[in-house]
C-alpha cells in the first residue's frame, strides 16, 4: 500500500537556492509493509513516485535520514528503490500501541536541495502467542461460595494487534467453571472464573483447570495456564475497595521512594478472614521496576525513574485479598507529566563550509533539523543566530531550518565566519543547544591592483650604465592567491620615434625599472612612461600609474668658444687704436656650454697676456677691454690667452687665444704681423665640423649646379620660342649679376662693376661698361700672381662697346676703410658693388655668384705660404691680407701707368701698356654668369 500526498498534510513543495541556485521540494509518500520482513525487501520505487530521474539520486547524493538515529530502512541509488535494512519488530517498535504503526524518515538530495517525507506504515503479522504471565495459578476457593461467585484469573498477553490479538479464551473441564470476559480500560480483558455448580470440599479439595487464551491470525496462536483451585472452608465476605479506579498524576522528575498514592480496601469478615493483603494484580516486569506496593499498608511508591518521553501513562492493577481468600482489585492509573528536561538536538543535515564572496543574497548555506523530545511548550523551539552576521536562518518545513546568506559578501573585508545556531525551547527556565559553523568566503577576481602613489618620479644622472636600476614600483592588490598576484609592464609607445623599450624595462615581478641605454641630457632631459599592473585573475584586472624619469645634469662637457674662431690657415687679430681710451672695448669672448644649471654658467679669466696691465677679461661677459690708455711705447703684436670655466664639480675649461694688434694705420698692422707665427695645434672637433661642412657645401654646390642648369635649359628653350616667333615680339634683355672686386689689392677707393646695357633685339650680344661703384671694401689679393683686378674682359660681338672710367683721383684708404675696431667708426653695411636691378636675380642666381667667389677663394688659399696672417674685428668690415712678395715695393693702380712704392728711395716704374702685358701670367677668370655661359655656348655653335 503506497500513498503520495504533497499538499494536505505537509507544507507545498517549496523553492529554496543552495549556492547559486538551490531549489528545494517537499513532499510525503506513504507505503505499508508487513513487519519481519527479511533484510533486503523491497519498500517501494520513489523514482517513480516522487516522479524523479534515476540520475537524479546519484548526482543528488541521495540519503535516508531518520530523526530516531536508527535506520530500518535503506535506498538503493542504481534502482530507486527503498528497501528493508534491519528487521522491523513492530512490537518492538510501538510498544504498547494498538492502533497503525509507523515510522517516518526523510529523503535527501543535494544540488539542489530536495527533501521528501516517508511514512512507513507497519503491518502487524501474527508472530507472538498469547501468553500468559504465570505458568500455574493458585486459587483457593471456599467452598460455600454461591453458583455465580467470580474468580479473577490472569488474563493472557498478545503483542499482536487487531485480529491477531487475543480473540477468545476457554476453561477445560467446564464442570463447575465457566468463563466471563470483560473489556476494561487499555487494550486488555478481565478474565473470570464463574462458579456454576457448588464446591464440596469434602468431596474435591483440588481441582486442576486449563485455560487457553487464543488469537485471530492465520493460523491461529494460542497460550494455556493452569488453574489449581484448593477448596477452602467458609469466608462468606470479600475484600472491597474503597475505589475502581486510582488516578494519579506525577511529575517525570519524581525522585525515587516518593509515595505515589496509597490504596484502601475493606473487609467485612473478622480475624483472620478479615487480614487483607495488597498485591500486585497482571503486571509487567516494567511496572515491578518502577512501583512498589506494600502488601499490608497498600502504599504505592516510585522506585525507578519515569521518563515521560518513554511511557507518559502507566496502568496497572492492584489486587487486595483476605485470609479466606477472597479478593477484589482496583485499577491504578499513574500519568507522567512532562518536565523540561531535555535540550533541543541540533542535527546538520547538509553544510557547504566554502562559498565564493560574490554569492548572491539567498544562498543557502546549511540545512539543520531540530528536535525536542519534550512536550508542549517544553517541546517549542526556536531557532536564531547572531543578527550582526550576513547571514539569516529561515525554516522550510516543521523542525528544519536553512541559513542563508541575507547580504553581499566580502573577503577582503571578511575571510571566514563563525555561525553560531541557538536552539532554545520554551520550558521554564529554558534549555538550549548550541552549534557552531565555520564557514569560509573564497576569493573572486574583483579588485584591480593598485599603485602606492598616484604618479611617480625617479630622477637619474647622465651618463648612467645600462641595466642601472631607477627605481621601483609597487602595486597591491586586495585578492588573494592567483587573484593577488601582479606582474607589471611597460606600454611600448614611441618618443620621439624611439620606441620605449629601448629606453628602460620592467621586471614583470618585482616592478624594478631599469635603464636600458645610458642616458644623454643633452638630448633628452625627461620622458613619461605608463607603467600597467595587472593580477593572475581571469579574466585579469589591471590598473595603470604614470612615471616621469628626469635625467639630471652632469659636467660632462667643457665650454665651447663661439668666438673668435680658432683657424689654423690664418690669424685673426683685434685693432685697437693707439687712441683708446680705458675700458675700450676690444672684443667680446663668447663660448657656450650645452650642460645645465650650474654645470653651465661660464667664468672668464685672463691666462696669459704680453701686457697683463693693459687688458683685463670681464668675469661674467667675457669682454675685453683696456684698462689705462694705450701708450706709443706698447707693442703693437699683443697676445691674449683667456680660459672660460663652468661651475660644475669638477669644472671643466676652455682656451682661446686671442691676438690684438695695437696700431693707428693698416700697413703697420702688416709689418708687424708678417712674421706672426701660427698655432699648429689643432682642434680635431673643429677639424671633423670643417670636414662636415665642407661635405654639404659639396652637396649644396652639386644640387645648385644641376637646378641652374635646369633654369638655363628651361630659359633657352623659352627664348628660343621667342625668337622664332617674330621681329615684332618683344623680347626682356636677360642681366647678369653684379659683381665687385674681390681679387684687387684693395689700396683703390673704388672698385669696377659690370653692367649690362642692350637694345630689345640684343639676344646674342652683351655690352659691358664700368662705372664706379658706391662703396669701397678693402680686400688682400688672395692668389698673389696680380696687381691689377680683373674687371674687364673683351666684348666678343661687334655691335657691343665698352668703355672705362679713368680712376678717382682720391686713391687713399677712407676713414671708412682703415683697420681699426668696432668703436672706430659705424658705417652702415650695404652690399658692395650692386646697383638697382631691373629684375631683381633668382635665388639660384645669387647662389651661383656665391660659390663662384668661393672658388676663387679655394684657389687662392692653395697658394698660401707659411707666415701669411689675416685680420678681422668683430664690429667693422672684415680684412683678409695675404702675402704678397712684391706688396711692399709696388702698388698699382687700374687704369693708371703709375706706381707706388713703400721706399720712397726707390724709384718708380711705370707700368707697361696693357697691350705689353700679355707675357704676364694671366689671372685666373672670373666665374661665369648665367649669361657669360650662354655667350659661350652661342659662341661654340657658331
Amino acid at each position: 500500500m503506497k500513498r503520495k500526498d504533497c499538499g494536505s498534510a505537509w507544507p507545498p513543495c517549496i523553492l529554496l537556492f543552495c549556492a547559486h541556485f538551490l531549489y528545494g521540494a517537499y513532499g510525503q509518500v506513504r507505503y505499508s509493509v508487513p513487519e519481519e520482513m527479511p533484510p533486503g525487501s523491497f519498500v517501494g520505487d520513489i523514482v517513480k513516485d516522487l516522479g524523479l530521474e534515476l540520475k537524479r539520486l546519484t548526482t543528488g547524493k541521495a540519503r535516508i535520514f531518520t530523526a530516531g538515529g536508527r535506520e530500518y530502512v535503506g535506498l538503493d541509488r542504481e534502482k530507486g528503490h527503498i528497501i528493508i535494512k534491519e528487521r522491523i519488530d513492530r512490537e518492538l517498535l510501538c510498544a504498547g500501541a494498538v492502533s497503525a504503526c509507523s515510522l517516518s524518515f526523510e529523503v535527501i538530495l543535494e544540488n539542489p536541495i530536495e527533501l521528501y517525507r516517508i511514512t512507513l506504515e507497519i503491518l502487524d503479522v501474527n508472530d507472538n502467542s498469547p501468553a500468559f504471565p504465570r505458568g500455574e495459578i493458585t486459587l483457593e476457593i471456599s467452598e460455600s461460595a454461591s453458583n455465580g461467585a467470580r474468580f479473577t484469573v490472569d488474563s493472557a498477553v498478545d503483542p499482536d494487534v487487531g485480529i491477531n490479538s487475543i480473540q477468545s479464551y476457554s476453561v477445560h473441564p467446564s464442570d463447575h467453571f465457566t468463563l466471563k470476559t470483560n473489556s476494561r480500560s487499555g487494550s486488555g480483558k478481565n478474565v473470570e472464573l464463574v462458579l456454576q455448580t457448588p464446591l464440596d470440599r469434602e468431596k474435591q479439595e483440588h481441582l486442576l483447570l486449563t485455560i487457553t487464551a487464543s488469537d485471530g491470525g492465520n493460523p491461529k496462536r494460542s497460550g494455556t495456564v493452569k488453574i489449581h483451585i484448593i477448596v477452602l472452608d467458609n469466608n462468606d465476605n470479600a475484600p472491597v475497595f474503597l475505589k475502581d479506579m486510582y488516578r494519579i498524576s506525577v511529575p517525570e522528575n519524581t525522585a525515587k521512594g516518593s509515595l505515589l498514592i496509597t490504596v484502601n480496601a475493606t473487609d467485612a469478615d473478622t480475624v483472620s478472614n478479615g487480614q487483607i493483603g495488597y498485591y500486585f494484580e497482571h503486571t509487567t516486569p516494567k511496572i515491578r521496576d518502577l512501583f512498589s506496593v506494600d502488601p499490608s499498608s497498600g502504599e504505592i511508591r516510585l522506585i525507578g525513574e519515569l521518563d515521560f518521553e518513554e511511557s507518559a501513562i502507566h496502568e496497572f492493577k492492584i489486587q487486595a485479598k483476605d485470609q479466606g481468600g477472597l479478593s477484589d482489585s482496583s485499577e491504578v492509573l499513574v500519568e507522567v507529566t512532562d518536565v523540561n528536561d531535555n535540550a533541543p538536538k541540533i542535527t546538520l543535515m547538509s553544510f557547504s563550509n566554502t562559498i565564493p564572496e560574490n554569492s548572491p543574497p539567498g544562498t543557502v548555506v546549511a540545512m539543520i533539523n531540530i528536535q525536542d523530545s519534550d512536550a508542549e511548550e517544553n517541546g517549542k523551539v526556536t531557532c536564531s543566530i547572531d543578527k550582526s552576521l550576513p547571514f539569516k536562518i529561515e525554516s522550510s518545513l516543521t523542525n528544519y531550518y536553512s541559513i542563508v546568506t541575507d547580504t553581499e559578501l566580502d573577503r577582503e573585508e571578511t575571510g571566514e565566519y563563525n555561525i553560531t545556531i541557538t536552539a532554545k525551547d520554551g520550558g521554564r527556565p529554558p534549555l538550549l543547544n548550541k552549534k557552531t559553523l565555520s564557514v569560509k568566503i573564497t576569493d573572486v577576481n574583483d579588485h584591480a591592483p593598485q599603485f602606492e602613489q598616484d604618479a611617480y618620479n625617479a630622477y637619474v644622472m647622465e651618463n648612467n650604465s645600462p641595466s642601472l636600476s631607477l627605481f621601483s614600483v609597487k602595486a597591491h592588490d586586495a585578492d588573494l592567491g592567483a587573484n593577488a598576484r601582479v606582474s607589471y609592464f611597460i606600454f611600448d609607445n614611441d618618443l620621439n620615434g624611439t620606441p620605449i623599450s629601448s629606453l628602460v624595462s620592467i621586471n614583470s615581478d618585482s616592478g624594478a625599472v631599469y635603464a636600458t641605454k645610458s642616458f644623454d641630457y643633452e638630448q633628452l632631459k625627461s620622458f613619461t612612461i605608463t607603467v600597467k599592473a595587472q593580477d593572475g585573475g581571469s579574466p585579469p584586472l589591471s590598473s595603470n600609474v604614470s612615471v616621469k624619469i628626469i635625467i639630471q645634469d652632469q659636467n660632462d662637457n667643457a665650454p665651447q668658444v663661439l668666438y673668435p674662431v680658432q683657424s689654423g690657415a690664418s690669424v685673426v687679430a683685434e685693432i685697437v687704436p693707439r687712441s683708446a681710451d680705458v675700458g675700450y672695448l676690444v672684443t667680446k669672448v663668447v663660448a657656450v656650454d650645452v650642460d645645465s644649471g650650474q654645470n653651465a654658467w661660464l667664468s672668464y679669466k685672463l691666462q696669459k697676456a704680453t701686457d697683463r696691465a693693459l687688458f683685463e677679461v670681464g668675469l661674467q661677459n667675457g669682454e675685453i677691454r683696456t684698462v689705462r690708455q694705450v701708450t706709443d711705447k706698447d707693442a703693437v703684436k699683443q697676445r691674449l690667452t683667456v680660459v672660460v670655466e663652468d661651475n660644475g664639480q669638477p669644472s671643466r675649461s676652455a682656451t682661446v687665444n686671442v691676438n690684438v694688434a695695437v696700431a693707428d694705420s693698416f700697413p703697420e698692422v702688416l709689418s708687424e704681423f708678417t712674421d706672426f707665427t701660427h698655432d699648429k695645434e689643432y682642434n680635431d672637433n673643429l677639424t671633423f665640423y670643417l670636414v662636415l661642412a665642407l661635405a654639404v657645401v659639396s652637396f649644396l654646390f652639386i644640387v645648385s649646379i644641376i637646378a641652374i642648369l635646369s633654369v638655363k635649359c628651361y630659359r633657352w628653350r623659352r627664348e628660343r620660342m621667342y625668337y622664332k616667333s617674330g621681329a615684332n615680339l618683344p623680347v626682356i634683355p636677360y642681366y647678369p649679376p653684379l659683381y665687385a672686386d674681390v681679387g684687387g689689392t684693395g689700396t683703390l677707393q673704388h672698385v669696377y662693376n659690370y653692367e649690362l646695357c642692350g637694345t630689345a633685339d640684343s639676344r646674342k650680344s652683351d655690352v659691358k661698361f664700368l662705372r664706379p661703384s658706391s662703396q669701397s671694401v678693402l680686400n688682400v689679393d688672395l692668389s698673389g700672381t696680380r696687381t691689377v683686378p680683373r674687371q674687364t674682359r673683351e666684348t666678343e660681338e661687334p655691335d657691343v662697346c665698352s668703355e672705362q672710367k679713368p680712376p678717382s683721383a682720391d686713391w687713399r684708404f677712407t676713414q671708412n676703410q682703415r683697420p681699426g675696431p668696432s668703436g672706430a667708426a659705424a658705417t652702415p653695411e650695404v652690399a658692395v658693388g650692386t646697383r638697382p636691378w631691373p629684375n631683381p636675380p633668382t635665388e639660384a642666381e645669387q647662389l651661383q655668384a656665391l660659390m663662384a667667389a668661393a672658388n676663387e677663394v679655394s684657389e687662392a688659399t692653395n697658394t698660401l705660404q707659411p707666415g701669411t696672417m689675416g685680420l678681422s674685428t668683430r664690429y667693422s668690415p672684415q680684412f683678409t691680407l695675404q702675402h704678397v712678395p712684391d706688396y711692399r715695393q709696388n702698388v698699382y693702380i687700374p687704369g693708371s701707368t703709375a706706381t707706388l712704392t713703400s721706399n720712397p728711395q726707390q724709384p718708380q716704374q711705370a707700368l707697361p701698356p696693357p697691350q705689353a702685358s700679355a707675357t704676364q701670367a694671366e689671372p685666373p677668370k672670373a666665374a661665369q654668369t648665367p649669361a657669360s655661359k650662354k655667350k659661350s655656348t652661342k659662341k661654340e655653335k657658331k
